[in-house]
């Protein structure tokens, strides 16, 4: 998560208006929905050389960012390709189970060739919005759109506690290491037990911590947006 968000200040286009990202963030998602398999392909490809360039980084890196949520698309696609029917003649390929055929037909090919493509494409240009817009405009893109202040104060308070979360976890985690806590597999165990209650015992103290800070400054109820 902190890795994210400093890319998205050293991108090349970090000053650029967040109204600007947001409008080319949605003409690559129509086409995303609009393309063929092929343009959308393309356009994955394109968004993938754009965001490297921007972000100063490598393609090998961008792909495994994308990996990440691939095996979550296969598996829809798995259950797009498999269809189940009382006719196997109806199947390219089929298996007999019992009464039915489990097998896959053309038309889930297709729809599911086009679901791949149409969710990589989308994938890729929702990474580029993320990747090249910083928190602040973030804030100021929603401000802009009439979001609701209070929406907009939970997502910044989530935001923040993320990153306090994180702390957290990996001082607790890099103290557990110093005391060779996970050296084998039984005290590894052990030791994520015991990280998973400290961390919210610690969480719950830096609350306490930022509500006294809000009261010495006099808190209204409204944060400064």
């Amino acid at each position: 998560m902190t890795g994210l968000d400093r890319l998205s200040y050293q991108s090349r286009w970090f000053h650029v208006q967040p109204e600007r990202k947001f409008l080319l963030w949605l003409l690559m998602m129509v086409l995303a929905f609009s393309l063929p398999p092929l343009g959308q392909a393309l356009l994955m490809a394109l968004t993938a050389g754009f965001t490297c360039w921007l972000l100063r980084i490598s393609l090998w890196r961008w792909l495994r960012w994308m990996a990440l949520p691939l095996g979550f698309l296969l598996v829809g696609v798995v259950t797009i390709v498999f269809s189940v029917s009382r006719d196997p003649h109806a199947l390219l390929v089929s298996v007999p189970l019992g009464s039915f055929s489990l097998g896959i037909t053309t038309a889930g090919l297709a729809t599911a060739n086009a679901t791949f493509w149409r969710s990589l494409a989308a994938l890729s240009a929702t990474f580029w919005l993320v990747l090249n817009l910083p928190f602040p405009q973030l804030i100021v893109l929603l401000k802009r759109g009439r979001v609701p202040r209070l929406l907009i104060e939970q997502i910044l308070l989530t935001w923040r506690f993320i990153f306090i979360l994180l702390d957290e976890a990996m001082a607790i985690h890099r103290a557990q290491t110093l005391r060779f806590g996970y050296r084998n597999v039984r005290l590894g165990y052990r030791s994520l037990a015991m990280l998973v209650s400290l961390l919210f015992t610690r969480v719950l103290i830096r609350y306490q911590q930022m509500s006294t800070v809000l009261d010495i400054k006099l808190y209204q109820g409204d944060f400064h947006l």
